[in-house]
């Protein structure tokens, strides 16, 4: 098996990401989601392998018969180096690193066999793993784009609740009427006791995130954020933002692709990098959403830096009001995983006393810990 000697940068992720847009610019319908799927199998994968690449591209990223003589055209002008040169790669090689811990080292070392020149790929800190852990403000627009791929592959998993309904079970309470219908079935006959428990249904999640100016920095990846969790489940993850007014969102962000479901939110959003009403702006939640059931007995996540123009003192009314409707109030500030950051601002010292959680919201590592503190809730 052979495969082309890797190109001499830190990251492949992008150069993959650069072969996606040539298919779509071939003619094939190369989503979001095919882009992520195809990076996702490669880290499963050997991406120094041609073949492996070959196979992994070809199965995310084709949909149609017409597409293969174009994949096959464009994944050959892609991955073919410059003067055809190919790599011959031994059996006895270590099995690869991950996708994103691959580093094309300038050394080369010497096969066992023959002793011809062969790449030397050194394991480094997983590239992925440093930028879970970046600050969204401080990202280059390289890597802003490489974490919108990695948030679209975030898999939440929702709360759920006891319903009222009942269901057959092996565990739980005596079924009487079940088993008495299975007695007359079987002439009189008790052969088992029948049991049943009550069902689980998904518990409410309602996302509540800052546009405000000061918010702008992480505005983006919060409502991409937001738009995963409304996927998983849109019947029951509601999403809304706030700044000087309050904007419903989850319709927008019912859309799969999400680059048309954050164009789409972001023409509903008439006070994008504006200033921040939190007090007001929640009393319009409350009185027009939550007390008509979408707070009550939900799990509620404001994702807020506390910066409050208007009266805190009416924050803090607010926020004990959604505490009483609520199972769970939790507040993701982006400052809380900084060093030195300490809770005095003025919206945030009204909404504390109210608050279950109080969580970091700078970083995807940030985030899936917010995913799992709501999965738990």
């Amino acid at each position: 098996m052979t495969t082309s000697t890797p190109a001499p940068t830190d990251d492949p992720v992008p150069g993959l990401v650069g072969f996606t847009v040539v298919l779509r610019n071939a003619g094939l319908a190369i989503t979001t989601d095919r882009t992520a799927a195809f990076l996702s199998a490669l880290d499963a994968l050997d991406v120094t392998s041609r073949m492996q690449t070959y196979w992994a591209g070809r199965l995310t990223l084709c949909s149609d018969p017409d597409d293969l003589p174009r994949y096959d055209s464009a994944f050959e002008d892609w991955f073919t180096p410059p003067q055809g040169g190919r790599t011959q790669v031994t059996d006895h090689r270590q099995p690869p690193p991950k996708l994103a811990s691959l580093t094309p080292s300038e050394e080369e070392g010497e096969s066992e066999e023959d002793g011809r020149p062969e790449p030397v790929i050194r394991a480094r800190a997983s590239g992925t793993e440093v930028l879970r852990n970046r600050d969204f403000g401080d990202l280059t627009p390289a890597e802003r784009e490489h974490l919108r791929q990695l948030i679209a592959l975030l898999q939440p998993e929702l709360p759920s609740r006891s319903s009222r309904r009942l269901r057959p079970s092996r565990h739980g309470d005596t079924d009487a009427r079940a088993t008495l219908r299975a007695i007359l079935h079987n002439q009189g006959e008790l052969r088992e006791l029948h049991r049943h428990d009550h069902s689980r249904r998904p518990r409410k999640v309602v996302l509540l995130v800052d546009v405000s100016g000061s918010m702008e920095p992480y505005a983006d990846a919060l409502l991409r954020f937001a738009h995963v969790v409304v996927r998983r489940s849109p019947g029951a993850v509601e999403a809304f933002t706030l700044g000087t007014r309050l904007t419903r969102v989850t319709r927008e962000l019912r859309m799969r692709d999400p680059e048309r479901a954050l164009a789409a939110a972001a023409k509903a959003i008439p006070d994008w990098s504006g200033g921040t009403r939190l007090g007001e702006v929640l009393r319009a939640f409350v009185d027009r959403w939550g007390q008509r059931g979408a707070a009550r007995r939900a799990v509620v996540v404001v994702f807020s830096d506390g910066w409050e123009r208007g009266d805190t003192d009416l924050l803090a009314q607010q926020m004990a009001r959604l505490r009483r409707l609520a199972h769970r109030l939790v507040w993701v500030n982006p400052h809380v995983g900084k060093e030195g950051y300490a809770p005095v601002q003025g919206g945030i010292v009204a909404a504390l006393p109210y608050l279950d959680d109080l969580l970091a919201g700078h970083s995807l590592a940030t985030l899936e810990q917010l995913l799992e503190v709501v999965r738990h809730a």
